[in-house]
């Protein structure tokens, strides 16, 4: 039950960003709305895709400090596709090749700050909610 809390929570933290910096930019709740919408959309899309790809590689790797390598560059190129579709979309919605630079920046950055902070909250939250039920 807190697993599913948990990534509803995120998808919508994640909406919330994206709504947020679109908003902040435009001053448009039409193009926040869009954001919240489009970018998810096209993430979902395009991350099973760059998974499977990223697998085949992974499963290549020779020694333990190559697949760590491997991850690292992984990551990379998930954080690179997330700022092209948040580029992208802001880039099509507004015309604007800075607010597109600007949703490609500030977007993943706030996921990278913001996201772990939220799974901490989770994570906090599921051990209190073992620990009493253990204890009951």
């Amino acid at each position: 039950m807190v697993a599913a809390a948990k990534k509803t929570s995120q998808v919508v933290t994640h909406m919330t960003i994206a709504f947020a910096i679109a908003y902040a930019m435009t001053g448009s709740v039409v193009f926040g709305g869009l954001a919240i919408v489009i970018e998810p959309v096209i993430n979902v899309l395009l991350l099973p895709l760059h998974e499977k790809a990223w697998a085949a590689v992974r499963a290549r790797a020779a020694t333990k400090g190559d697949r760590y390598m491997k991850i690292a560059a992984e990551k990379l190129s998930q954080t690179i596709m997330h700022m092209g579709v948040a580029f992208a979309v802001m880039y099509l919605a507004t015309g604007s090749l800075a607010f597109g630079g600007m949703a490609a920046v500030l977007e993943p950055i706030c996921n990278v700050l913001l996201l772990p902070v939220h799974d901490r909250f989770w994570d906090n939250l599921e051990m209190r909610l073992n620990g009493k039920a253990s204890l009951a």
